[in-house]
């Protein structure tokens, strides 16, 4: 919700700077690329009912998936700004080592620095270079890469997507 609603608020001042080459880019992850967009349960619910446990990873997943579907809606909707989505790698991070540690002690040494992981967000946001990348796109190491596993099942119906669009614009009138 926070990135609809950031990017979803900001949509005037964005439009306002189309011809100076505005451009949103949403830091999502490659936990994305096993989770389908699920409209059925956005705010993800059924972990919080104890017989259903909390999975954190799914949820994690789920809400990245949201982030990408997302932006390949704004990037249809105003072609006139660029919206980027992208996936910094795996970053030795205190959330990676809190939220999986068994994950972090087995890759600690072939984690990226934190510098290493915002080089993509910082190089999409500010760059000529990224001016030339297909609108939409979902980027890792600068290039642009597929938002989906190959044989996963995740591609979303644009149904879904115009779903999830009414739910979160529904939240937001409801807040603001």
């Amino acid at each position: 919700m926070g990135t609809f609603a950031l990017t979803t608020l900001l949509m005037p001042v964005l439009r306002g700077k189309s011809q100076g080459g505005a451009r949103v880019v949403v830091v999502s992850s490659g936990g994305a690329l096993t989770a389908k967009l699920d409209v059925s349960d956005v705010n993800s619910l059924r972990f919080k009912k104890p017989a259903a446990g909390f999975d954190g990873s799914a949820v994690y997943a789920q809400t990245k998936r949201q982030q990408i579907e997302l932006t390949e809606y704004w990037a249809a909707k105003h072609p006139e700004i660029q919206f980027l989505s992208m996936h910094p790698g795996w970053a030795d991070t205190p959330g990676v080592q809190s939220s999986i540690p068994q994950f972090h002690n087995a890759m600690k040494d072939r984690l990226r620095t934190s510098e290493q992981g915002a080089d993509t967000i910082v190089w999409a946001a500010l760059s000529e270079e990224a001016k030339k990348v297909r609108n939409g796109a979902f980027l890792f190491d600068r290039k642009e890469v597929s938002q989906h596993l190959l044989w996963a099942g995740t591609e979303a119906a644009p149904s879904d997507v115009e779903k999830l669009v009414e739910i979160c614009s529904k939240y937001l009138r409801d807040i603001a």
